[in-house]
C-alpha cells in the first residue's frame, strides 16, 4: 500500500501499522456487517427508496425515479459502477449483484475510503503529530458513531462524506481543478454538500488574505496579535473590509478560486431550474431559519468531543471568561433566549417517528417543560466556546468563513437530525490539534461503547408498530 505523508514516503513502520488498522478495520466491519445483513434482510427505513431505485439503474431504466427521493442520483450511479464490472468478472446473476446485501456493501467499501481520507488529512495538517498518534486519530474518527452506524445501511452519508472528504484533501494540497471535480461528484451524492464546496474556497481565500495583511504588517515593521480579541480578530475584519474594496483583489481571488467559483455557479443554475434545492419531495424538506439547530450542533459536537478536552480546566476557563466580559456574555444570552423563543420549529417527523435518537431526546428532555429549552442556554454558550477555544490556532478569517458555513449547512434545516452534523464535526475534529495518546484512547473508548450499544439496541432491541407486524428498529 502505497501512502504519502509530509514529504514523500512514510516510514516503512508506520505504513506497516496502516495496513494493519486498515485490515483489521476490514475485517471487523465485515463481521459486522454479515450480522447487520443477516438480522434486516429487507430495506429498512430510507432504504425503501434507495434500494429500489439503484436496482432501477442496475436494470438499465435510467430515466425511472421516484418522486419521494430527495438528493441526486451519485449513489445510485456510483453503485452500479461498481457492482456491474463485479458482475462481469466474477459471473454474478443480477439478483445478486443488485440485491440489498450488495449494494450495502458499497457504503462499507466507502467507509474504508474514509478512514483513507482522516489519515490523508491529519498528514497534511498536522505535519509534526507522531504517527501512532495520526493512525489511532483516523481509527477514532472512523468509528465515529453517528457515520459508522450507516456503514452497514444503504445511506447516502458514507459516499457523501467521502466526496467532501477526498475534496477537503485536493484543496489542502492546492490541487483545485481536481477538489471542484471530486466536489462535484460529493454534490451528485448531496445538494448541501455545494457548502463544504464553498468552505474549501473560502478556506483559499482566508489563506490568501491571511498572508497579504501579514506581509503588509512586515512592511510597517508591525507584528500580529497573539491574541484574536485585539488586533488579530478586529484588525484582520478590516484588513479584510480593505481588501475586499479593490477590484483587482476580487479579481485575484476569482481566479485563485475559479474552479470552485464555476461549480457554485453551475450549482445555482441548477437551483433555479429546478425551483429549489431539494429534488423530488420537496414537501417536508422546506428550508427554514431555525436557529437553535446552531446550538444542538455545539452540544453534539460537545458530547463527543469532551475525552479530548480537558473538562475542569475548560469549564474553568470558561467561567474565567464569561468573568471577564460579563456584558459580552449577557448579550449573548438574550440573543440566545430570543433566538431559541422565536425560531424554534418542531418537524412532524421528529415528533411521530420513535425508532429515531431524536424523537428520545426531544421526549425526554425539551417535552419536559416548555423553559427546559431556554434553561440550556449556559450549557450551549459554554459548547459554543469550547467549540471555537478548540480551534484557536486557526486564523480568524478562517474560523468566520467556517462558522459561516456551519451556518448553512445546520439553521436552514427543520427536522433535528442527527445526520446533518456529521460534516461539520469531521471537519472541526481534523483541524483542532492531535491530542495526547492517552485522550485519543479516551475518545476511542467512548466511540466504540457508544457503537456498541447502538448496535446492540439496532439488532436485538426490536419492537412493533399497533396493527403492524413489520420489524422496527432504534437508529440514529
Amino acid at each position: 500500500m502505497l501512502v504519502y505523508g509530509t514529504e514523500g514516503n512514510m516510514d516503512k513502520m508506520e505504513g506497516y501499522y496502516v495496513s494493519a488498522m486498515f485490515s483489521g478495520c476490514f475485517l471487523l466491519s465485515s463481521l459486522l456487517f454479515s450480522k447487520v445483513t443477516q438480522e434486516q434482510r429487507d430495506p429498512y427505513m430510507d432504504e425503501i427508496f434507495h434500494i429500489p431505485q439503484a436496482q432501477q439503474y442496475c436494470q438499465g431504466h435510467f430515466n425511472q425515479w421516484d418522486p419521494m427521493i430527495t438528493t441526486l442520483p451519485g449513489l445510485y450511479l456510483t453503485s452500479v459502477g461498481i457492482v456491474k464490472p463485479a458482475a462481469w468478472l466474477f459471473g454474478w446473476s443480477d439478483n445478486v449483484v443488485c440485491s440489498s446485501g450488495m449494494l450495502r456493501f458499497i457504503n462499507l467499501l466507502f467507509s474504508l475510503g474514509n478512514l483513507y481520507m482522516f489519515y490523508l488529512i491529519l498528514c497534511r495538517i498536522h505535519t509534526k503529530v507522531s504517527a501512532v498518534r495520526r493512525i489511532l486519530c483516523s481509527l477514532t474518527l472512523y468509528l465515529f458513531p453517528t457515520l459508522y452506524f450507516f456503514t452497514f445501511l444503504y445511506y447516502t452519508d458514507p459516499g457523501s462524506t467521502f466526496f467532501v472528504l477526498f475534496t477537503y484533501l485536493m484543496c489542502l494540497y492546492g490541487n483545485h481543478k481536481s477538489a471542484a471535480l471530486l466536489g462535484f461528484c460529493a454534490l451528485l451524492f448531496r445538494q448541501t454538500n455545494i457548502i463544504w464546496i464553498v468552505f474549501c474556497a473560502g478556506n483559499l481565500i482566508a489563506e490568501k488574505v491571511m498572508e497579504t495583511w501579514r506581509t503588509q504588517l512586515k512592511k510597517n515593521d508591525e507584528k500580529p496579535s497573539s491574541k484574536k480579541t485585539s488586533l488579530e480578530t478586529v484588525d484582520a475584519l478590516k484588513f479584510l473590509m480593505l481588501y475586499l474594496r479593490s477590484p483587482l483583489n476580487i479579481l485575484t481571488l476569482a481566479l485563485l478560486t475559479w474552479p470552485y467559483v464555476i461549480l457554485v455557479l453551475c450549482f445555482l443554475a441548477f437551483m433555479v431550474g429546478n425551483g429549489g434545492i431539494v429534488v423530488g419531495d420537496k414537501s417536508n424538506h422546506e428550508a427554514c431559519l431555525h436557529f437553535p439547530q446552531l446550538f444542538y450542533f455545539f452540544a453534539f459536537t460537545l458530547v463527543f468531543s469532551f475525552p479530548v478536552f480537558n473538562p475542569i480546566q475548560k469549564i474553568t476557563d470558561f467561567i474565567r471568561s464569561v468573568w471577564r466580559r460579563p456584558l459580552l456574555y449577557a448579550g449573548l444570552v438574550c440573543g440566545s433566549l430570543f433566538l431559541i423563543w422565536k425560531f424554534t420549529y418542531v418537524h412532524q417527523y421528529l415528533l411521530a417517528d420513535n425508532r429515531h435518537y431524536p424523537f428520545y431526546v426531544w421526549k425526554k428532555i425539551f417535552q419536559r417543560h416548555e423553559l427546559v429549552k431556554f434553561a440550556l442556554v449556559p450549557g450551549y454558550l459554554f459548547a459554543a466556546w469550547s467549540f471555537f477555544d478548540a480551534l484557536k490556532t486557526k486564523s480568524v478569517l478562517w474560523l468566520l468563513m467556517f462558522f459561516v458555513c456551519i451556518l448553512f449547512a445546520t439553521v436552514p434545516q427543520k427536522l433535528m437530525e442527527f445526520r446533518y452534523f456529521i460534516l461539520p464535526f469531521l471537519i472541526f475534529r481534523l483541524n483542532i490539534s492531535v491530542p495526547s495518546t492517552s485522550k485519543l484512547l479516551l475518545e476511542l473508548a467512548l466511540h466504540v461503547t457508544v457503537n456498541l450499544i447502538m448496535f446492540y439496541m439496532f439488532l436485538y432491541k426490536t419492537f412493533h408498530w399497533p396493527n403492524s407486524e413489520e420489524i422496527q428498529r432504534f437508529m440514529w
